[in-house]
């Protein structure tokens, strides 16, 4: 995790992917080419591990008015800006958290939790409700009923945690529908910002990891740490590459374990057949 503060906007690949999403639901609606200057307006930069302001008030699905501090304070939580109502780029960064999500031994609830909060201030808690529903039926694993929370709030609010997470989306007033960048973004219990995650498909392998790092393993098998060890994560890509390096040292420190063993091993044998000849030969 970085802890320099330092923002690493969304670049290179990850943008290119992100944007060319966004366009072509844009383009859906049949409106005019988006300009420049709203195409530098859009995306995603990252705050990495900046601090979310946990006391921002929204309204979950069943109409309560809750602070974002609720779902924080023991496991990591993954975070989803949308708008529930997006006629495509907002449906497919759902349906693709839940398919990593499926694949998954972690259990929601248990684990980790999901926040969704929608950046419309037009839309309600009914809409929050139908879409709890619909998704805790798509992903079909225990957990979401509590684990898995849908919220909206007012605009004031919806300012404040979108500039926090570092996320740049636009009203376009002829469509009433919402320009924007897509991703995901994996906070740790305390509300730090830890990893982001680009588009709308992500590896189960990335998302894992970074849910392993932002519980400060406190999940996760000895397999996963290990793992930890040789992949590190790429904030311009927004996903987990193999550390070559890190690797490689880590081989060659086994390898000297494995001779190591062998040596020892072999030595315990040599000494065994020795008593063993010695008492023949006495007797």
């Amino acid at each position: 995790m970085n802890g320099s503060g330092h923002t690493h906007p969304l670049q290179g690949p990850a943008l290119l992917a992100a944007l060319a999403l966004c366009l072509f639901g844009y383009a859906q609606l049949d409106a005019q080419p988006l300009s420049k200057e709203q195409v530098e307006r859009i995306g995603i930069d990252q705050h990495l591990d900046e601090q979310l302001p946990l006391d921002l008030v929204f309204t979950d699905e069943q109409g309560q008015q809750v602070k974002l501090e609720q779902y924080f304070g023991s496991k990591p939580v993954i975070l989803t800006l949308v708008y529930y109502e997006c006629p495509m780029l907002c449906t497919q960064v759902l349906n693709g958290l839940v398919r990593s999500l499926r694949m998954l031994s972690f259990e929601m609830a248990r684990d980790y939790e999901v926040v969704t909060v929608s950046f419309d201030p037009r839309e309600t808690s009914a809409l929050a409700a139908a879409k709890k529903a619909e998704y805790g039926k798509s992903l079909g694993k225990p957990g979401a009923d509590t684990g898995w929370h849908f919220l909206t709030g007012s605009q004031d609010q919806i300012d404040q945690l979108t500039k926090a997470v570092g996320f740049r989306y636009e009203l376009d007033e002829r469509t009433g529908q919402y320009i924007h960048a897509a991703g995901i973004v994996v906070l740790t219990p305390t509300g730090r910002l830890a990893r982001y995650f680009y588009g709308v498909e992500f590896s189960s392998k990335d998302l894992r990891l970074g849910l392993i790092e932002a519980s400060n393993e406190q999940i996760g098998s000895p397999v996963d740490q290990f793992l930890l060890l040789c992949f590190h994560y790429d904030p311009a890509s927004g996903k987990y590459t193999l550390a070559v390096l890190k690797t490689l040292r880590l081989a060659g420190g086994l390898t000297v374990l494995v001779i190591g063993l062998y040596v020892v091993v072999a030595l315990r044998r040599e000494r065994r057949k020795r008593r063993r000849e010695l008492t023949v030969n006495h007797h």
